[in-house]
Order: structure tokens, then C-alpha cells, then sequence
């Protein structure tokens, strides 16, 4: 892509990333991502942000992926999201609190990118946690880390641009030019697949049937209601929650953002 350049990976992998592009996934056969029999939203999610990517040798050129503002110039996502092994590349770019995928909201460039140092690419994907810097703060109001995510049984939401209907080829994804909204729950652990869901991982289940994330929403929020009824995040999307031929039969798997508290908080104050 012109005017990009590659990932450069560190021994840690915690290091900084410096980028004007860099390496993403919204590719992966199986990565949920996007929102299927999703709805419209129900109200406005400022804190909501894409990260545009392609991934020319698999076919898709028009992929995203999803994010979420904690702070006024840091947005979180999956590691995936940021992979260059995975073979996908983004824009450089990040676009917050729009409704709509290519257009609205604020943009800004990418200006480091930081992948957990225990993350890998697996089924289920491990330590699935990245931060992007962005090159200047925005005037949106962020969406505050939950101090934990609920009890099983606790309603969420999870939302994304990604694809509404499945499809194990890359070049045939087509995401949504809208934002899509799902309601969901904290699924137990034995309620994902074995070795699936943990102290790390969130299991979580649709409230309607035949309804998930897939290609495309990888890295997007899901949110609790906290106190006074605000929203807080708690995940984003990592990929499915148990062996499924597709991302619709559910459940899906998001990584636990407050159990990464400490993480987030000391790489972001690094930067200072």
C-alpha cells in the first residue's frame, strides 16, 4: 500500500510498533468480527472506533476492524488486529464515533501501536489485547474500563462493521457500511468450548438466536451497564467461543479488558 510501512515485531512483543500502516487482521477464516442478524443502534456510541485494513493476498480489500477509546488518544483493540503474520495491512488510520464505516466522526493517524507480550495467534487466540496511540487526542468522550466484567448471566452488548453474512472466503466479505448493535450476555465458561473461555477470555452468548460476531468486528467493545446505568467496557472481540462452521451458531470469545488493567495503565503512562 502506498505511503505504509510494515510492523516491525520486537523480541517482547510488548515494544512499541512504529507505523505509518501496519499489519492487521480482519481476515482470518473463523476470527468473529462482524455483527450477523444484527440491529441499528439503539443510541450513540462515541467511544466506537475502526481500524480500515485490506488483505490484498487473500482477496478482501475493504476489511476493518474494531476498537474502543479508553482515553482521549488511546483506543484498544485485539492483538489480531495488529499481526502482520496474519498478512492484512490498515490504513494507518483510526475513525471514532461514527455510525457510519467510511465516513463522520473524527480520524486520526496511527501513531504507535503496542501488542500484549504474552499474545498468540491460536485457537482460541491468547492474551488477544493491543493499544493504539494516536497522533493527537480527540474531543469524544472515552468509554471507562469496567473494574470487572459481570457475573454470568449479565447483560452486554457487543457492536461492529463487520460482515452480516458468512462466508469462508475472504474476497466475498462485505462488510456493513452502518454500525450494527447485539445484545448479549456472560456466558459461563462450560457454555464456550473446552479450553475456550477462562479468567481472560469471556465467553458470551446472543440473546437472539442464530446471532454473533464475525469477519470484520475483530478488536470491537463489548460493554456492560455500570453504575448509573453508563456503559463500561469490558471486552473486545477475539474470535469464536467453541468449534463452529459458523460465526452466527455462536458463542463468541472476547478478552477480558479488566483483567489487563494493570497492563493498560502502565503502558499508557509510558508514553507521558
Amino acid at each position: 500500500m502506498s505511503g505504509t510501512t510494515s510492523f516491525r515485531r520486537t523480541v517482547s512483543r510488548s515494544a512499541v510498533v512504529a507505523l505509518a500502516g501496519a499489519a492487521c487482521l480482519a481476515a482470518t477464516t473463523g476470527s468473529a468480527g462482524a455483527i450477523i442478524n444484527g440491529s441499528k443502534p439503539t443510541e450513540s456510541y462515541p467511544f466506537m472506533a475502526t481500524i480500515p485494513t485490506t488483505a490484498p493476498l487473500m482477496g478482501l480489500t475493504d476489511g476493518t476492524c474494531g476498537a474502543a477509546l479508553i482515553d482521549p488518544q488511546w483506543v484498544v483493540t485485539a492483538a489480531h488486529c495488529l499481526d502482520m503474520e496474519i498478512g492484512s495491512i490498515p490504513a494507518g488510520t483510526v475513525r471514532i464515533g461514527s455510525d457510519e464505516r467510511t465516513s463522520g466522526g473524527t480520524v486520526r493517524k496511527i501513531a504507535q501501536a503496542f501488542l500484549h507480550p504474552g499474545y498468540a495467534q491460536n485457537a482460541p487466540n491468547k492474551n488477544d489485547l493491543a493499544l493504539v496511540r494516536l497522533d493527537r487526542p480527540v474531543g469524544v468522550q472515552p468509554i471507562k474500563i469496567a473494574k470487572q466484567a459481570g457475573k454470568p448471566g449479565t447483560p452486554t452488548r457487543i457492536m461492529g462493521f463487520g460482515i452480516t453474512e458468512f462466508s469462508t472466503n475472504p474476497a466475498e466479505w462485505k462488510m456493513s457500511g452502518k454500525l450494527r448493535q447485539l445484545d448479549t450476555r456472560r456466558g459461563a465458561v462450560s457454555e464456550c468450548g473446552t479450553g475456550y473461555a477462562g479468567d481472560t477470555r469471556l465467553c458470551t452468548v446472543s440473546q437472539k438466536p442464530k446471532a454473533m460476531a464475525c469477519n470484520g468486528d475483530s478488536g470491537g467493545p463489548q460493554i456492560q451497564r455500570g453504575r448509573g446505568g453508563r456503559w463500561e467496557l469490558i471486552g473486545v472481540t477475539s474470535g469464536p467461543g467453541a468449534k463452529s462452521p459458523s460465526c452466527e451458531q455462536g458463542p463468541g470469545l472476547y478478552t477480558n479488558v479488566p483483567a489487563y488493567a494493570d497492563w493498560i495503565s502502565k503502558t499508557m503512562n509510558a508514553t507521558r
